[in-house]
């Protein structure tokens, strides 16, 4: 089965070529050199773009489409970055901007008040308009400094209360088996929707 992944984030499309490992299933991605429409994330919610961005792609390009809104809640920020994590220094801004920021607004507040966890709701997109969506949870705090540099986003700030370390440090492996990004993908792979005959792309058929 051939699934487009809906992101331009070169960090999210290593992260689902990780998560569908062992299946039958092809990730194409923009990396494919397949032309999408520019889809505005007007939501006020993850669900909203999320959803939005995978029905208007796959209408568009007439393949099943997997679309995966995700972000950073910091409870000591009334929930920021959040909806606008990838924006948060601005539009503008970068991985390394939007984490400056962050410890900025976060310089006089105590570790144990540092609580936060990422959101990720991953939505799949028939090109017919069906459309489910599935959501993910990871907790933890926020360090006072980078620590590793592995994945992306703000992984080096965030200390995993699963693995008792930053995803910056931990393998990609392990950050796979935690994750709200794999456990949203884990449910829609749970979900049996990707083995339903009716929901085969018309793109496989050509």
């Amino acid at each position: 089965m051939k699934i487009f992944l809906a992101t331009k984030n070169k960090g999210k499309i290593k992260d689902f070529e990780k998560l569908t490992e062992g299946m039958n299933i092809e990730v194409l991605s923009i990396l494919d050199d397949i032309k999408i429409p520019d889809v505005v994330e007007d939501g006020t919610t993850f669900e909203e773009n999320s959803q939005k961005k995978a029905l208007e792609i796959s209408k568009f390009i007439k393949i099943t489409t997997i679309s995966d809104d995700s972000g950073l809640c910091v409870d000591a920020l009334n929930g920021e970055p959040g909806i606008f994590s990838a924006r948060y220094a601005g539009e503008d801004g970068n991985d390394e901007k939007n984490n400056e920021k962050l410890l900025q607004n976060l310089k006089d507040v105590p570790k144990e008040k540092r609580t936060a966890h990422f959101i990720s709701v991953v939505s799949i997109a028939f090109p017919d308009g069906k459309v489910e969506s599935f959501s993910g949870r990871a907790d933890g705090e926020i360090l006072f400094e980078n620590c590793g540099d592995g994945g992306f986003g703000y992984d080096p700030l965030f200390y995993s209360y699963d693995l008792k370390k930053s995803f910056g440090v931990a393998s990609p492996e392990e950050k796979k088996s935690v994750s709200h990004r794999g456990r949203a993908f884990r449910k829609l792979i749970e979900s049996k929707i990707l083995e339903s005959k009716n929901n085969v792309s018309k793109f496989e058929n050509k």
